[in-house]
């Protein structure tokens, strides 16, 4: 009698046995047979992205964000209008349309992949890999990313609409969108501290600049000279979608001076700043100042708990052969 066999008696036995646990579980070795250089391969497109955008590295984690708020980390925001497949695409969200950026790069990520291991990889793997490249690339911590991920067939632009943190909304709701999948308010912090590289455009914040809550004011929590410059950046009359660096000090470095820039009131988000307006964040925010490797130890595992929002797993869902599109 086979061990195989015996264990399948005791299972159903027992009725304490999932056969579906292996699915269930992403692991950081999932390609390690069917595509052993799959992190080389996205981390190398990536390199090359970075010599003509230098902002292209956060571009990149915010996909990854922006796809594990909707639905899952399941590619979903990758998808674009299809009529004859009923795909709405969440790109045209609000959160998304004219914002989200780097489809380009994945697509290339992807056709690197497919010439070296064709059928494997998922995009919603590729954007997970790519987020931790980006991270890295810029002097931030590396970590070994947990896969097995498959893609959807279905996209949810309601779900975008409404599921997606705000920059312009308060640390209430943005916590309660943080909580509804799952994650905490260090997850909520460490996460926020992405912004310590990459650019917003204006139309995201200038009512800060100008017109704060209908006030006709500035923000009063803005730093005056910080204040001023941004003005400079963005004219009352300017362009929307002229760019202001997140973090004014190491703009394209992955490092903590973020929350060195929340503390002098520089933040130039909303939703960065009311993270030092609250005691429930204060102090989070006042340790990854003082300490960068608890930053970066924090931000690893918020970024792996992100990660782990509802994956398709085992047979569900499938893996695109153009993340653009269902097979």
């Amino acid at each position: 009698m086979s061990p195989n066999y015996i264990l399948v008696v005791i299972c159903i036995l027992l009725s304490t046995c999932s056969f579906y646990e292996t699915n269930a579980q992403l692991s950081a070795n999932f390609y390690s047979t069917t595509c052993p250089n799959v992190s080389s391969i996205v981390q190398n497109v990536i390199q090359q992205a970075l010599q003509s955008d230098a902002r292209i590295g956060a571009s990149l984690i915010r996909l990854h964000f922006h796809d594990c708020f909707v639905n899952g980390c399941d590619a979903s925001l990758l998808l674009d209008n299809n009529a004859t497949t009923n795909i709405v695409s969440e790109k045209d969200a609000a959160p998304n349309t004219n914002s989200t950026r780097g489809f380009d790069v994945v697509d290339n990520i992807k056709t690197a992949l497919e010439s070296f291991c064709p059928g494997v990889v998922s995009c919603a793997d590729i954007l997970a890999l790519a987020a931790e490249s980006s991270v890295s690339l810029a002097g931030g911590p590396s970590w070994n990313v947990l896969l097995g991920r498959r893609d959807s067939r279905t996209a949810n632009q309601a779900g975008a609409n409404t599921s997606i943190p705000s920059p312009t909304e308060g640390l209430t709701n943005i916590t309660a969108k943080f909580t509804a999948v799952g994650l905490n308010l260090t997850d909520l912090v460490a996460l926020s501290g992405a912004h310590t590289f990459g650019r917003a455009q204006c139309r995201v914040f200038s009512a800060r600049l100008y017109n704060f809550n209908g006030t006709g004011n500035p923000d009063p929590s803005l730093n005056t000279t910080y204040l001023s410059n941004l003005r400079q950046i963005c004219p009352q009359n300017g362009s929307a979608t002229a760019l202001a660096n997140l973090d004014p000090t190491t703009s394209d470095g992955f490092d903590n001076n973020y929350f060195a820039n929340l503390q002098n009131n520089q933040g130039l988000l909303q939703s960065d700043q009311e993270l030092f307006s609250s005691a429930t964040t204060l102090s989070i925010v006042n340790t990854f100042s003082s300490n960068q490797n608890t930053f970066f130890q924090s931000f690893v595992q918020s970024m792996i708990n992100m990660g782990n929002i509802s994956p398709l797993t085992g047979t569900n869902g499938e893996i695109h052969l153009d993340c653009k599109r269902i097979n």
